[in-house]
Order: structure tokens, then C-alpha cells, then sequence
């Protein structure tokens, strides 16, 4: 496969790379939409994000695997632009005075309405996660030479979703519920992530080597700086 290492600027953005974006960030908002109502699957009492969340995870292992942690590492940064202005559209919306006849306010705030500590406590797990794993994909795949992906599809996930679950549960929960209820939560949702990533495997591996050929793009970041505050390459 080709090595593309060219810059950005040079040779553009292809429309699957657009394509694969846009999922990226539809999973991504619409997990933090619908995590407010909470699930029991198989006696487990986990957010309802979970069951589209991981596939945020699996289209950015695509994106590090296929086009390279600088690329990943934009998207990234866009992802996280992208759901703050749809939680400053839900407050805009909230705040603005409701019409005379609708009685649908109580319910807007109950399900939309976003505390400044579930913000915060979002905000900085996703960072975290995602850079995680985007940082020991293109690690593993520097040090495995390009193969095995899927031990480090699942070992970047391993890393990321744990550090995901881990953040965001502390911040958000830390001194409302006992910390033995906590880390039970925490490694509740870490294993069930897990598992849905490692399921996702062979669909994984359909999506980069179909990218891979198309594209004619397989980058290994073996010169990359990988400070996730870097935006240029």
C-alpha cells in the first residue's frame, strides 16, 4: 500500500474521508443525545448511548488506521466543536421564552437540558478517550508493522473506553454515589463497550481494506508528533 504522508492542503480531502467524518460525528451526537435515558440489558443499567457510542470508536480506528493520526486528530477537535454547538443550541432553545400554548417545557429541560458538571464530565472523557485511542492505534501499528489489526483495534479501545468511562464517571458521579457503585458502573460500561468493539472486528476490517484500496492510502505515523493540541501536521 502507499504511504501517503502528503500535506492536507496539497492533495485535498477525498469524499469517503468526508463520508467517514460525518458518521464519526453523527454517532457522536447522537450517543450524548439519547445517553439520558438509561437501559437494562441483561440485568445491566448502563446510559442508552452505549448502544451507538462504540461505533464512534470503530469509525475513528478507521480514520487513524487508514489516513493517519494527524487526520484522526482533526476530526477529533471537529467532533468535539461540533457537539458543543448542538449543546448551545439545546440551552439557546431552552432559555428562549416558550410560546403561550406549549406545555412542553419541563419535559425539554428533563431530557435535553445538559448540568455544568455532565458537561464538563462529557466534554473531558471524550477528549481523553478519543486521543487515547487514536494515540495507541498508531503506535501498535508502527511497532506491529502494519498487521494484526485487530489487536490494535481492540487494545486501543481497551485503553480509550476505559479511560472514557473512568473520567467521565468520576467527574460526573464522584461524591453522589459510593465509589464501590462507581468503579462497578465504570467497569460495567468499559466491558459492554468492549465487547461491542470486538464484535465490530470483522465489519472493521471491511471498511479499511475496502478504504485502504480505494483510497490508496496507508499511512504509518512513524514521524508524527502526536501532541493532541498540535491542529497543523
Amino acid at each position: 500500500m502507499k504511504q501517503d504522508k502528503k500535506p492536507d492542503r496539497e492533495k485535498g480531502y477525498s469524499q469517503i474521508f468526508v463520508a467517514v467524518t460525518g458518521l464519526f460525528i453523527t454517532c457522536l451526537i447522537t450517543s450524548n443525545i439519547i445517553a439520558v435515558k438509561l437501559i437494562t440489558i441483561f440485568g445491566l443499567v448502563m446510559p442508552a448511548g452505549v448502544i451507538i457510542f462504540p461505533l464512534s470508536y470503530l469509525f475513528g480506528d478507521v480514520l487513524t488506521e487508514v489516513y493517519g493520526y494527524s487526520r484522526a486528530r482533526k476530526v477529533i477537535w471537529l467532533g468535539f466543536f461540533c457537539n458543543m454547538i448542538v449543546v448551545l443550541a439545546v440551552w439557546l432553545g431552552q432559555i428562549l421564552p416558550s410560546a403561550p400554548f406549549w406545555d412542553g417545557q419541563a419535559s425539554y429541560e428533563r431530557i435535553l437540558g445538559y448540568t455544568p458538571r455532565l458537561l464538563g464530565a462529557s466534554f473531558s472523557a471524550y477528549l481523553v478517550g478519543e486521543f487515547a485511542n487514536s494515540i495507541v492505534l498508531a503506535k501498535m501499528k508502527v511497532a506491529t508493522k502494519g498487521r494484526w489489526l485487530w489487536t490494535r483495534t481492540i487494545g486501543s479501545t481497551l485503553v480509550g473506553q476505559g479511560l472514557d468511562s473512568f473520567v467521565f464517571m468520576t467527574l460526573a458521579f464522584a461524591g453522589t454515589i459510593p465509589f464501590p457503585v462507581l468503579l462497578s458502573a465504570v467497569g460495567t460500561q468499559w466491558l459492554v463497550k468492549c465487547l461491542y468493539e470486538a464484535a465490530a472486528t470483522p465489519l472493521t476490517y471491511k471498511i479499511v481494506g475496502s478504504l485502504k484500496r480505494r483510497e490508496g492510502v496507508d499511512v504509518y505515523d512513524r514521524d508524527t508528533r502526536f501532541n493532541p493540541l498540535l491542529f497543523a501536521d
